[in-house]
């Protein structure tokens, strides 16, 4: 079946850059795209008007929203209280616990993957958080989340995380790590089994990637095997490091140099290796020690990037800068990490990050962070066939309404999308020749009830925070209101009310 989609604008492909065509169209049969142009001059089954829209390449977020995102407990918590937030050394002795049911675990999938969708990531590599997991992901959430991607149409990179160490808190509130080495081993045990058993599923929409957690939890044998098993099995790794003090000066102090020299030095960085976040390198501005050149070892290993400018910089971090990775020569792809999974809001955050740092547009443009988002990734997959509307890509597409009035006046599409639109201004995606979202309704999904149910998933994420706190402050100052909560204003507003009326009979 042939489809053809019409548009005030196309983001073609030309073979080396993305390129904008204007009333133009792009046509699929099957999977696959086979026309990008004006005027297409043979018959087609179906003719979909998009009229006042962007036709652009559906988005790839190589950090994308897993859960039912903890963020929103943690954005505003200072450092003192960011301890209470982590695990006690008490509760992790006492033995830690699932907070979630098995089918609470699948459900959060299913969710998060919806949100994708609904935002025009049509390409996602998920992160989950491990803040409320007895140790890491288990095999069984991940093969329900491999089964809901597939039944919604996602393409996914997916495999269980795994670690050998925890960070706790002491009672003194120092932060430690806490080893349990066996249990590293067979989570990547289990990560290998996953991806013998769910690699191209799905018509091939799911494959599978090594996942292990944050680099000052892996052992060095544990990272030497995952990059064994990356190249006998043929399939990329995530690893999370080069993020945060703490991470950043325990690798210093236990190897005697930075995280990406260590990784460097264990034969981990390549060409299938993407590291979020990587901006805690030599240098840092808030490295307080580290020698040597950590961005031109990201280059001359093909190592890739994930930056994922929003969730860094609601912790006043992030990339010193995004256009010194990039002039380097660093492949840097996108991840949103947190919620909303929105690329056009990470964007503009990390264009204007980049900026401040570079007192330049120079290499920030929000053309370069659309290239992240799109051919950045595609980059690091090794898969030409995405990131891009040509001929023979996947027919992976999404359109950007241009038409709603908070839009205003429209000049260059991608300036126009990236300054007033949001995830929320997509109006269809298409992933692997399917319409995945049409309307912002996803087909055989009731999007309230999923919002319902996420609500007392995250309630009850949010109480087993309780547990855990070393400090034990108790839900009232462990989870404090922006404001004060209170029944009635009506004494307050009297009693201005009087003094306002005082006021003006002197």
């Amino acid at each position: 079946m042939k489809t053809k989609l019409k548009g005030q604008y196309v983001i073609g492909y030309n073979g080396e850059d993305h390129v904008i065509l204007k009333d133009a169209e792009v046509v699929y049969e099957g999977t696959s795209i086979i026309y990008v142009g004006k005027e297409y001059t043979e018959s087609v089954d179906e003719t979909i008007d998009c009229g006042n829209a962007v036709i652009s390449p559906g988005f790839i977020d190589l950090n994308a929203l897993g859960d039912i995102d903890h963020d929103i407990i943690h954005v505003e918590a200072d450092n003192e209280k960011s301890k209470n937030l982590l695990w006690s050394e008490k509760y992790m002795k006492n033995g830690p616990q699932e907070v979630m049911t098995e089918e609470e675990e699948a459900f959060k999938s299913l969710y998060a993957y919806s949100q994708l969708i609904l935002n025009g990531i049509t390409t996602a590599m998920p992160i989950t958080s491990v803040f409320y997991k007895k140790w890491a992901e288990t095999y069984e959430e991940l093969a329900s989340a491999a089964h809901y991607a597939g039944n919604l149409g996602l393409r996914i990179y997916l495999g269980p995380s795994y670690q050998s160490g925890m960070r706790v808190v002491q009672p003194d509130g120092t932060i430690q790590l806490m080893w349990d080495e066996e249990s590293g081993k067979e989570g990547l045990d289990r990560a290998v089994k996953f991806i013998e058993e769910f690699d191209g599923t799905y018509d091939d929409l799911v494959r599978g990637m090594l996942a292990p957690e944050r680099i000052e939890c892996q052992t060095e044998e544990s990272l030497k095997q995952t990059k064994a098993y990356s190249e006998s099995l043929g399939v990329p790794i995530k690893l999370h490091a080069a993020q945060g003090s703490f991470e950043y000066h325990t690798i210093v102090e236990k190897h005697g140099v930075t995280p990406i020299q260590y990784l460097k030095n264990v034969g981990f960085l390549g060409p299938k290796t993407g590291i979020p976040h990587a901006n805690f390198i030599a240098g840092y501005s808030e490295a307080e020690t580290g020698q040597g050149d950590d961005i031109k070892i990201l280059t001359e290993t093909g190592t890739t990037v994930i930056h994922c400018p929003v969730i860094m910089g609601r912790r006043g971090s992030g990339l010193e800068s995004f256009a010194k990775y990039k002039r380097s020569g660093v492949n840097v792809a996108i991840g949103t990490d947190t919620f909303p999974p929105d690329i056009f809001q990470n964007i503009r955050a990390g264009s204007m990050i980049s900026r401040m740092h570079e007192k330049d547009v120079e290499s920030s443009s929000f053309a370069d962070f659309f290239r992240a988002a799109t051919l950045g990734g595609a980059k690091f997959l090794g898969r030409e066939d995405l990131g891009r509307l040509a001929v023979g890509a996947k027919a992976d597409i999404i359109v950007v309404d241009l038409e709603g009035y908070h839009m205003g006046v429209s000049d260059d599409p991608i300036r126009t999308m990236v300054m007033s639109g949001s995830g929320r201004d997509i109006k269809l995606s298409i992933i692997n020749g399917k319409i995945v979202m049409k309307d912002r309704q996803i087909p055989q999904i009731d999007l309230k009830e999923l919002q319902s149910k996420a609500q007392h998933y995250f309630e009850k994420m949010k109480r087993g925070y309780l547990q855990r706190d070393y400090q034990q402050l108790g839900e009232e100052k462990l989870f404090p209101s922006s404001f004060s909560v209170v029944d009635s204003v009506e004494k307050n507003l009297s009693k201005d009310c009087v003094k306002i009326s005082k006021d003006t009979e002197t």
